[in-house]
């Protein structure tokens, strides 16, 4: 395959390090071909293994990439200045005025209005959140940089 993509260079350009990566160099090769549409087939080919390994490989790769987001929002959770607990059976319109009173009391500006907040945090609860009523509890997180961040809480 004369024409075959340089994996090599596209890993270094993407700045992929295999001590500080969740991903082992394998599925990093995967999933920088596969992002520039390279075909199962023609990966497994270019890798020497078949098409169904690439696709497990694939597969784990992308789980490996939700599980490090999950574990970036968790940490970013705990160490957020500002943290709201909402309680199951909150109005969610009641929501913005608990963040922006608490981002008040330690300065941190959040960036959205109301109504963009409510959409935030009703998007990034999922289920815990139908309609106006908050059902799980949560914990909305404001960064110091005005991120917004959103969990399911474990508060009973």
């Amino acid at each position: 395959m004369d024409d075959a993509p340089d994996v090599d260079a596209l890993l270094e350009r993407a700045g992929f390090d295999p001590e500080q990566s969740v991903l082992t160099r394998r599925q990093a090769e995967v999933l920088v071909l596969r992002e520039r549409d390279v075909r199962q087939s023609t990966i497994a080919d270019l890798l020497g293994t078949s098409r169904a390994n690439v696709s497990s490989i694939e597969a784990s790769a992308r789980a490996n990439v939700e599980k490090a987001y999950e574990t970036v929002a968790f940490a970013e959770a705990l160490t957020a200045p500002v943290r709201v607990e909402v309680d199951a059976e909150t109005d969610l319109y009641d929501v913005p005025k608990m963040v922006y009173d608490a981002c008040d009391a330690t300065g941190v500006k959040v960036n959205h209005t109301a109504p963009d907040l409510m959409k935030l945090v009703s998007d990034e609860a999922g289920d815990a959140v139908q309609g106006r009523e908050v059902r799980e509890s949560i914990l909305v997180g404001v960064t110091s940089d005005g991120t917004v961040r959103v969990r399911r809480s474990a508060r009973a």
